[in-house]
């Protein structure tokens, strides 16, 4: 087989991979090869929720292709973390997807791809506003149980350091400059403490309610080692949204606000996609004037339950 013929379109920028990454013709030599290759069985190839990566389901697996350096985008740092992540997932007896075949095709271009079993359930993104607060209560409790085995010590797998590129990240230059410069100072002063695995983007996307009963978690290409308090960011911005029923089986049902809120404000400051959190959840970022504003606004969608403004 002439390995160059297997994928016939151009990928020059991020672009041209926007245009082709979820094309199931241009991709199907390529699955058809890397399932041969693997001997799995082939059957007919679905598209799934579109992502940054070339991802589609084949049966009962899924395979993940991800963007080739001419995209713009260097993958192999998110390749191997998320290996890493479902490894130490799999070992730990979390509840993700198993990992079935990995590799490198050396094609037109270099494609690294991924091959993990399908998760039969639901995003919890797509049911979560009908479910009642007894139910979100489980949802916390379980979601409590996978992060304390989750977070805990490990080796370093990539070359992340959580508080340097909490300083260098861009997303906060809407902010005042006296914000900016006093989120520094804060940041100058974390000591790193003890560095836990944490997923890093625990959001309702990546939380999947399984036809077994289970929660599974997915997608661990943004895991890096960080203080445990990390984690918290994404689950309340993204997945509780705050909301009693999930804290009180997060924290339990005696949970202290001030506790939470001050975890929250530290996880807000440091998390990559922390500038984000803010304006969707305490206020836009002309009205953080200062830290104070930010720590008193986090402390009352706390207690209130809701995001500042709605």
């Amino acid at each position: 087989m002439n390995m160059t013929q297997l994928f016939k379109r151009t990928i020059h920028d991020w672009a041209s991979w926007g245009e082709v990454y979820q094309d199931i013709d241009a991709w199907r030599p390529l699955i058809e090869h890397i399932f041969a290759r693997e001997n799995l069985p082939l059957s007919e190839i679905e598209h799934l929720m579109p992502g940054t990566n070339a991802v589609f389901k084949v049966g009962n697996v899924v395979v993940k292709l991800l963007a080739p350096r001419e995209s713009g985008m260097d993958a192999r740092s998110d390749y191997e973390t998320e290996l890493f992540g479902l490894r130490r997932a799999n070992q730990l007896g979390i509840c993700a997807p198993k990992l079935l075949a990995t590799g490198c095709i050396r094609d037109k271009y270099d494609f690294l791809y991924l091959v993990i079993a399908h998760i039969s359930g639901v995003e919890l993104a797509q049911f979560e506003s009908r479910i009642s607060d007894c139910k979100k209560e489980e949802i916390g409790r379980k979601l409590r149980d996978i992060t304390l085995k989750m977070n805990t010590s490990c080796a370093r797998f990539n070359e992340i350091n959580v508080i340097h590129r909490a300083m260098e990240a861009k997303r906060w230059t809407r902010f005042s400059t006296g914000f900016m410069l006093e989120r520094q100072a804060w940041l100058e002063q974390q000591s790193p403490g003890k560095m836990m695995f944490t997923h890093g983007d625990l959001n309702s996307d990546n939380i999947i309610a399984g036809a077994d009963g289970e929660l599974y978690i997915i997608d661990f290409a943004d895991a890096l080692l960080a203080p445990a308090v990390y984690e918290v960011a994404a689950l309340l911005c993204g997945t509780f949204e705050f909301h009693p029923a999930y804290l009180r089986g997060y924290f339990g049902a005696g949970y202290n606000a001030a506790d939470i809120a001050e975890q929250c404000f530290h996880a807000v400051l440091m998390h990559d996609f922390g500038a984000d959190m803010i304006r969707i959840h305490f206020g836009e970022p002309e009205e953080m004037t200062d830290l104070g504003v930010l720590r008193q606004r986090i402390y009352s969608v706390v207690i209130s339950g809701k995001s500042f403004g709605r």
